[in-house]
């Protein structure tokens, strides 16, 4: 009795739900642990009793060879039995959840239970196994490493695994962050190459326009650096209300903002408050640049003398001409882009009469604007710099006596779809226009290969810097290799442009002058010429260049550093020179832009393809 009511009275804590479900099914956890001991113990004596018979050690090596290979095929059997099963069991357990069913069906938990017996049951240590990699019988032990496919490996490959992971995380480590990749592709198509480290003064810009919003004031920097850090503040739309007031100063004369997207017309007039002796005012994507802002240039009497502003589409006819005849005698120097509506022939009358100290004049993408501008044109005798594109059709009498009345001072001239300018045109340049530095003429199918060498034939112009010939080709669908009288730039014309602006010849577009043969291409660029100031180059859209072009371009282009190959099909596997960065060549295996990463002697590696 004492016994029993000493057993009654014992304290019991409480059991786990694993504990009531293993007692309810008379299952003893020490009773499968002795039965595991008593397997095991069996399995060795059965082979030490193995070993033992066996007569010589050449008996039992030749034996442990048959029961490998034995083994290695039971073990595919095996594998191929286990795919079939679980494939099985994946099938049923996909269509039996497609079904509405009760929770706890047992066919389901049969599927579960026999899944998971596949996919946990794994060697005990003390067990023979074959390695997944070599197929050699090893032990297992708490220490075998996993293979690729889920099987085990002995100790050698595992230290071959260990070795392969321990590299694959090193050039992990080595690869450069997705931010910095896509910045890096960001400069080569602005065509900045770095080589080597980045400058401390980059890394500096960079650091202040990171942390924008904790700068209070930039300090007494010079012009260039404002220049530099409103660029990246406008590429990161980071340019607002708040942050414009970093780059105002009492003192400073010039202001220059690329992007004004983000500005209200209060922060331009807050522009002028801030630094009443603005002479020089660049700003772009102005939107909401008003009346009321030349209001208050004009009541203030603000000393502008050079003013750029694009996208300055809100300002009407009528203010406009009462700006030019306020302040239009000190304007040297007028840049309007997508002025769209709001600037007419009769404001630009009122332009060419009240700006006489105008020396650089650029508009474009004016809608309103055509032959009697031109005409007014003409009384602007101090013009040095002029830039045209107009939306209305005007005439090539119009425009060669415009040219004929002002080109002899000219040294910057860009002339943008005039699509009825003729080779009257080009010889009127060609005599008149003797002091240019800088020629663009683009988006034309009228003037010819011939007209376009007469232009540079005996020219009594110095070699141009800057050539841009754009787009001038035939547009004939009926003619896609061209007409008989060779419209647009073609290879008499190219080779005279080649000739003479050649060796002082800085930057070169020709996108899509289709027409220029490539016996034209490999003449200049064959590799024996040299052009030692060309630094960027355009060639997208020439169907006939090909690889070993572009190879003599890297040879005869020793300053080259950008070149651009938009549609270029035959241009493939190209070794690109360290500092020059390749852009467009479509190559399937390889990034659209490609940094020159090779450092090899162009001169003998493209030497080859010319010999």
């Amino acid at each position: 009795m004492s016994g029993r009511r000493t057993s009654n009275n014992r304290i019991r804590g409480p059991q786990s739900a694993l504990t009531d479900f293993l007692a309810s099914n008379n299952i003893s956890a020490a009773q499968i642990s002795a039965d595991y001991e008593r397997r095991r113990r069996e399995a060795q004596q059965q082979a030490e009793q193995e070993a033992a018979a066996n007569g010589t050690i050449a008996e039992e090596e030749e034996q442990q060879q048959d029961e490998r290979d034995e083994t290695a095929l039971q073990k595919k059997k095996r594998k191929r039995a286990e795919e079939k099963a679980l494939a099985k069991i994946k099938e049923t357990k996909g269509s039996k959840k497609q079904k509405k069913g009760k929770k706890g069906d047992p066919a389901e938990e049969d599927s579960d239970g026999a899944l998971a017996m596949y996919s946990k049951s794994k060697p005990l240590p003390g067990q023979l196994e074959n390695c997944e990699k070599c197929e050699k019988r090893f032990t297992v032990t708490p220490y075998s490493k996993t293979g690729p496919e889920g099987g085990l490996l002995c100790v050698k490959c595992s230290k071959e695994q260990e070795t392969q992971r321990k590299k694959d995380d090193k050039i992990k480590k080595q690869a450069a962050p997705r931010g910095r990749q896509r910045q890096k592709q960001s400069n080569l198509l602005d065509g900045i190459v770095h080589d080597g480290a980045v400058s401390l003064q980059d890394l500096c810009l960079k650091t202040i326009a990171d942390n924008v919003h904790d700068v209070e004031e930039f300090g007494d920097l010079p012009e260039n650096l404002f220049k530099r850090l409103s660029e990246i503040f406008s590429k990161r739309r980071v340019l607002t209300t708040r942050t414009l007031d970093l780059f105002l100063r009492p003192n400073m004369d010039v202001v220059d903002i690329t992007d004004c997207g983000k500005l209200e017309t209060e922060d331009y007039i807050k522009i002028f408050s801030f630094a009443p002796k603005v002479q020089t005012l660049y700003l772009q994507q102005a939107g909401q640049f008003k009346d009321e802002v030349l209001d208050y240039i004009i009541e203030r009497d603000v000393p502008i003398k050079h003013l750029k502003l694009y996208a300055a589409n809100l300002i009407t006819n009528k203010k406009w001409i009462e700006f030019f005849a306020r302040c239009g005698h000190r304007l040297e120097s007028l840049q309007l882009k997508w002025l769209n509506c709001s600037l007419d022939d009769e404001a630009f009358a009122h332009l060419a009469c009240r700006c006489p100290n105008l020396r650089r004049l650029k508009i474009k993408k004016s809608f309103r604007l055509g032959d009697p501008a031109l005409q007014d044109m003409r009384k602007l005798r101090k013009l040095e710099h002029l830039s045209l594109q107009f939306k209305e059709s005007t005439s090539a009498t119009n425009l060669v006596d415009m040219l004929t009345a002002i080109g002899h001072r000219l040294r910057t001239l860009s002339l943008e779809d005039f699509y009825y300018a003729d080779d009257s045109v080009l010889e009127t340049i060609h005599t008149h226009c003797t002091q240019l530095e800088k020629l663009r003429f683009v988006d034309n199918d009228v003037c010819t290969d011939t007209g376009y060498a007469n232009l540079f034939a005996n020219w009594a112009n110095p070699p141009l810097s800057f050539i841009d010939f754009s787009s001038n080709r035939s547009i004939d669908c009926d003619k896609p290799e061209g007409t008989e009288d060779l419209t647009g730039l073609s290879t008499t014309g190219f080779q005279a442009v080649m000739a003479h602006s050649g060796p002082n010849l800085k930057t070169l577009m020709i996108p899509s002058c289709r027409h220029i043969s490539r016996e034209g291409l490999a003449n200049v660029w064959d590799g024996k010429r040299e052009y030692p100031c060309l630094k960027t180059a355009d060639v997208s859209f020439v169907k006939t260049m090909d690889t070993l072009i572009v190879a003599g371009i890297f040879k005869s282009c020793p300053q080259l550093k950008k070149l651009t190959a938009f549609g270029c099909f035959s241009v493939s596997d190209v070794m690109v020179p360290k500092g020059v960065a390749l852009i467009g060549v479509p190559n399937a295996q390889d990034s659209i832009i490609q940094e020159g990463g090779y450092d090899f002697d162009v001169v003998s590696s493209a030497g080859q393809w010319y010999m």
